[in-house]
């Protein structure tokens, strides 16, 4: 799995531009066509989201904005790749597409197999 972060003060302020996206679609097709794009999808600003904290058992739910959030979490891919080698490969051309104008990272993890 791919995580998307950001700091949305260094994004730019009027979101993906046209080609971005143009290129995202071609990247998103090659992975596709690969065998390796399980699913995909952008998430959105931390306003309509809420935080649920559990603390010695007792749950606190949080609603957004969290302005003292730094960096968010902006999207994600689950991919299905043969070695991690291979995952951060694609992980790298995804960040690529995005070009000089965004700070963006992608932590690249294993999802757990069911036994």
């Amino acid at each position: 799995m791919m995580l998307l972060r950001l700091d949305p003060a260094k994004a730019p302020s009027e979101g993906p531009s046209a080609e971005l996206m143009e290129e995202m679609g071609k990247l998103l097709e090659d992975m596709a066509k690969a065998g390796v794009m399980l699913d995909t999808g952008g998430l959105r600003a931390s306003e309509p989201g809420s935080v649920i904290r559990q603390v010695k058992g007792k749950q606190t739910v949080l609603d957004g904005p969290f302005s003292e959030a730094k960096e968010v979490i902006g999207g994600y891919a689950i991919i299905q790749a043969k070695s991690l080698e291979e995952a951060t490969s694609w992980a790298s051309r995804f960040l690529a597409v995005h070009g000089e104008e965004w700070e963006i990272e992608a932590e690249v993890r294993l999802v757990e197999e069911p036994e």
